[in-house]
This record gives C-alpha cells, structure tokens and sequence, in this order.
C-alpha cells in the first residue's frame, strides 16, 4: 500500500421550429452514445481489479456514512445549522409580508437558463464528436465552446480538464448556469425585508458552494487522476484522515486546516521573549523584554479579542507584530485572555472591562511607574476597548492618551453577514444551549466563522483532506485560527444584543458599562482606525462608520486584504498596499473617503508608527520585566494562552 506522504511526494435560436427540436432530438442522442464512448474508455483506460474494489468500498462509505455524520451534525442546535436555518428562512418569509415577484423577470431568466442549456447541450454534442474525431485523426483534442465561464479567481476551476474535456466541461458549466438562475432568482425578488434577503442569499450561496462539482470525487477530474495515479489510495486515506479527524473534534463543516503536530505555542508560534507580569482570574498581562536601549515613555497596551488567542499578533518572529512593536522601541503589553470554562458563564462585559482593561491599565503603572499609555484594540477587543474609554472621558479618567483600532466595529449597521446570526430568532435558539452548558464552544464558532468563506475554509479542505487523501499544510495562521477559545454564555447574549441585533454603543447613551450611560462621542484622544479592504468579519464601511462617532481627531486608514493579512502585515514582506486621505474633508461614507485617498505600496505598519511615536512622549531606558513592582510569574507567552477548548 503506498503511503501518504508517498502519495503526495508523486504528484437564432429557431424556436418553435419543427426542425430545430428535431436537430436537438438528434444531438441529445449523440451526446448520449458519446458520454457512454467517453465512460468505457476511461473504464477502459482503469481497468484494475483491486482499484475497482477499492473504489467501490470508498464510494459505499462515502455515500452512506459521511452525508450521515453531515445530516447529524446539522441537526445539532449550535450557531451554525443549515437545515434549521434554512426552515427558518422559509417560515420568516411566510410570516412576513409577501415579497413582490417579478413574473416577467422570472420567467425571462427560466428562458435565458433554458436557452443556455440547449446551447450547453448542442456545444457538448459537438465537442465530444471532435474529441473522438481528433483522437482518430492526431489533432488536439478541444471541449468546444463555453456558455458560461467561472470568474477568473475562482480557483474550484483551475485544473485544465475543466475547460479541455467536455464531459467535465459540460459539468462545471451546468454547475455554473444552475448557481447564477438562483442568484437571479434571490435579486430579482422585491419587497423583501433586508435581513431575509440577506438570509436566503447567504444560505443560498451555501447550498451552491456545497453542491459544487469540484466536492465530488467523481466528477473533480483533479480527484479522478490521483485515484488512477495511487489505485485508489487516496481515498483509502481521505477516510482515515476523516476518521482521525472526528476522534480529534473535527467535523464536516470545520475540516483541519493545518498539521497541528508541527506547531508548539511557546516554542514556534507565540515565541517573542518577555514575561507574564501580573494575572487574575481573567487576564493574564504579558511583558515582553526590550530589544532597544531606550523606550518611548509611554507604554503600549494590547487588548486582543476574547474569542481568540493574543498570539496572532506573535505567529512567527518575521511577522510578528509585537516583536515588530518592540524593536520600534515601545513598551509593550498584551492582554493573554482565560479561555473559561462553565464558572464564567455568569461573566459579562462589566468583568472583561474591569478585571481586563482596567486591571492592565493599574498593572502596567506598577511595572513601568507610567500612568499614561497608549492602546490597542484589535476585533471585538477594540470594540471593548472603545467602551471603555467612553467610560473612562465620562469619569475624566485620562490614562490611555491615544488609540488604534484593528479591524474593530462600534457602529455595527453594516455588519456584514455574522447579522445573518445575530437576530433575536437566532440568538433565542442560540441561548438555552448556552445557557445550559455555560459558554459557547469555540468548534461552533469555527464552524460560523469557516460558514462566511466556505470555499476556502470548508470546502477546499475537504478536498485536499478527504478526497485527495493529503494532509494539510503547516501554516501558523490556520494554526491559531483552529486555536479558539469559548465564549462565556452571559458576556455572548449581552454581546450579541446589545452591539450587532440593538447597536447599542453608536447610541450616545444607549450602551451602559460599569451602571454608567457611555457616549463615544466624549472620546477626545487622538484616534487611529485600521480597517481592510476584503474584511467579511468587521466589513470596512461598518469599521468606517466610526470616524464620525469619536470626538477627537481620527485618522482612519484601509489596508488591503482582509481581517487579518490586513493587520498582520510586516513591512519586509512587501505585500498588499494601503490607503490614506490627507484632505481635510469630512466623510459619511466609505467609498467617498476612498475616491480622495492615496494608494501606497506594502504595509501600513510604519505610517501607524509615524503617527504613535509622536504620541508617546519622549525616550527612556529600557525597562525589563520584573524590574518594577511587579515581579515575574512567568515566562512568557503563559499558561492561559496554552490552554485549549
């Protein structure tokens, strides 16, 4: 039996017209003989007793057991459910006011998909006579012409037997003409109230992005060659890597993403020297040592989102933000969130607030004798973050004097797809789990998360993982990014009502924190607002919004790419570019901003520095950990960060 890592060391229109139904008649034969020439001569080419054997077990098993274990896990109550969520839809549409159907625009595009199929058909037809004939005859070999092509990065496409044979082609094209009949059907549909329209597209792009051809292996020609290439050991060990797969958590909507043997958090991700400082029951607060002589007199506190782990801003040493930070000669500081467990689920926004951002802020002055930073909100940790300083200018509390946003959202009207979760139906079927079980798993929250890019984070994987029997990459990003961590049940509900289904926070007094009514209008300090470009998490005309809600100066700036490539984006990588605007206008909208702004090459990191270093005051002699008040604990990157869901 071959191995695994062998394996993959080998690798006009006459309609109505009498005569055009019988030249069609004549054709839909053709196309039938030829398809039955075109399958015996790949039988023919197979021909392999045990292959057979093997396929014949794979393709039982496959049929029977996984579409099982996917029915199964459907049917559980977590964040993400197809089939409740699709009834869910359904039922919304029926109780709601009747959309208004376009008959005229419906049955245009009935006609339009029909008369492309007989198109599809007849371009078929003749191109698996040329296939035949220019196999007979010595020529190349070409699938006809395409009625519809995918978009150009549509990657699911890319092996050329898409294009060149016209089986496969008539495949990939029918998939293609049946995806775009429905979206017509979703955007030609009036009167529907925006947040099921936003449903029904987002579900139905889910069920087109699942009935792709490409997730098949026996209509993926990519997945057919290594079937005929290893006799069918691919799929031998597509399901085992399945099988492990389950035993470790895993399932059909959170595939593994990365080989999680190679990585070690402490060792080769999460590796930037410094120490933990300071913990309670909900932080740990890391510092990390000086690689400068002398410091800016401010320190830098990060306060990183509670669903994940700090270290996405440490992955490796040539992209880590904090290393990075460092070597620009801040002080800094991260928040190393709990990953809590059923005791927190009692925990709300107040706790994160208090025993997170303000118990830092009194840590770091004991440390560094500094009673003034600067800080960084990164994702949900940002919107905390602005909460917080909205309740520290009501209670002239003046300890942070300036702030970066990345990728964080307080106006959450453009919240882009996760508002597809966040509804109160949604949230009401959402709570008793919780509740019951006291916090929200992370595997649920991946498999939400994964549900916005299912291309890329679902299906692309089980391709490679389960089709193709290959293991998945090591990359650190995909590391982290399986590395979640739970979501206590209180601080969830509270979240998930007060920012994305009430919007609470953009309310000048809407929000209350600590028993307090807070307004982030009253924010005074110099602001800087990172968002990206192709971020689907925190959409940058949601993160945009936020530059006519703080009452301070605000500089806002669009890096490319999305949610994170966008922020983790090291200067000596030379990727991506960014934006800004020095026109001293005011904007309510993101695509106004954008048509003034300038483009520039690379990295956003070194205009952030231009614009924090002459906000922290002037230089100092380094300070090392455990040389103030507060002595070592431990090393960094600690224990909270090691522990996992």
């Amino acid at each position: 039996m071959t191995s695994n890592k062998d394996t993959k060391e080998a690798n006009k229109n006459k309609y109505g017209n009498a005569e055009f139904f019988e030249s069609v008649e004549k054709m839909g034969a053709d196309f039938t003989e030829n398809v039955s020439k075109f399958a015996e001569q790949w039988n023919g080419q197979w021909k392999n007793d045990q292959w057979n054997e093997q396929l014949a077990n794979w393709y039982n098993s496959w049929i029977n057991e996984l579409p099982e274990s996917f029915t199964q896990n459907a049917a559980k109550p977590t964040a993400f459910n197809l089939r409740k969520n699709l009834d869910d839809i359904v039922g919304g549409i029926g109780n709601a006011a009747l959309p208004k159907i376009d008959t005229a625009k419906i049955l245009e595009a009935q006609f339009e998909l029909w008369q492309n199929y007989q198109k599809l058909w007849m371009n078929t037809t003749l191109g698996l006579m040329h296939w035949f004939g220019a196999e007979s005859e010595g020529e190349d070999k070409e699938s006809g012409l395409e009625v519809i092509k995918p978009d150009a990065e549509d990657y699911r496409f890319k092996d050329p037997e898409w294009s060149s044979n016209p089986v496969f082609s008539f495949i990939k094209q029918s998939y293609l003409l049946n995806s775009q009949w429905l979206r017509q059907m979703v955007d030609q549909t009036e009167g529907m109230d925006d947040a099921i329209r936003m449903k029904i597209e987002f579900y139905s792009r889910m069920i087109v992005d699942a009935m792709s051809p490409t997730n098949f292996a026996l209509t993926n020609p990519t997945v057919l060659r290594e079937m005929k290439e290893t006799g069918g050991q691919n799929i031998i060990q597509g399901i085992t890597n399945f099988l492990e797969d389950q035993q470790a958590g895993f399932d059909y909507m959170r595939p593994r993403h990365t080989d999680n043997s190679t990585l070690k958090v402490g060792e080769n991700v999460a590796s930037a020297k410094g120490s933990v400082v300071y913990q309670n029951q909900m932080m740990q607060l890391l510092q990390f040592a000086p690689t400068t002589e002398a410091v800016y007199k401010k320190p830098l506190m990060i306060v990183p989102p509670w669903i994940n782990k700090f270290y996405i801003l440490d992955l490796r040493e040539d992209n880590s933000f904090i290393r990075w930070a460092v070597e620009q000669g801040y002080t800094v500081f991260v928040i190393s969130w709990v990953n809590p467990d059923e005791t927190y689920a009692d925990k709300s926004f107040d706790d994160y607030v208090k025993e997170g951002i303000f118990a830092a802020l009194d840590a770091i002055e004991k440390a560094t004798g500094e009673k003034q930073v600067s800080a960084i909100g990164y994702c949900i940790g940002g919107t905390m973050l602005a909460a917080a300083l909205a309740y520290m200018a009501a209670n002239e509390d003046n300890r942070i004097t300036a702030v970066t946003y990345f990728a964080a959202q307080v106006d959450f009207e453009k919240a882009g797809e996760l508002l597809v979760f966040t509804d109160e139906q949604q949230i009401s079927q959402l709570e008793p789990k919780v509740r019951e079980q006291g916090f929200l798993d992370g595997a649920s929250m991946a498999a939400t998360f994964n549900s916005l890019r299912a291309n890329d984070l679902i299906w692309n994987f089980v391709i490679n993982n389960y089709l193709m029997g290959k293991e998945p990459p090591v990359f650190d990003l995909l590391y982290w990014n399986a590395d979640s961590t739970r979501f206590p049940a209180q601080l969830l509900l509270d979240y998930l009502r007060n920012m994305y289904q009430h919007n609470k926070l953009s309310q000048p007094g809407g929000f209350t924190l600590l028993g307090e009514p807070v307004d982030l209008g009253k924010i005074k300090i110099p602001t800087y607002i990172q968002a990206g470009k192709e971020d689907h998490i925190a959409p940058p005309e949601s993160v945009f919004k936020a530059v006519n809600l703080y009452g301070g100066p605000v500089k806002f700036m669009l890096a490319g790419s999305g949610h994170i490539a966008g922020v983790i984006n090291p200067p000596s990588a030379k990727k991506y570019q960014h934006w800004t605007n020095t026109k001293k206008k005011s904007y309510t909208e993101l695509e106004d901003w954008f048509a003034d702004a300038k483009q520039h090459p690379g990295s956003w990191w070194e205009d952030w520095n231009k614009w924090l270093s002459k906000k922290s005051g002037d230089k100092v002699t380094a300070r090392v950990p455990g040389k103030g008040k507060l002595k070592i604990i431990e090393a960094a990157p600690g224990n909270y960060v090691k522990v996992r869901s």
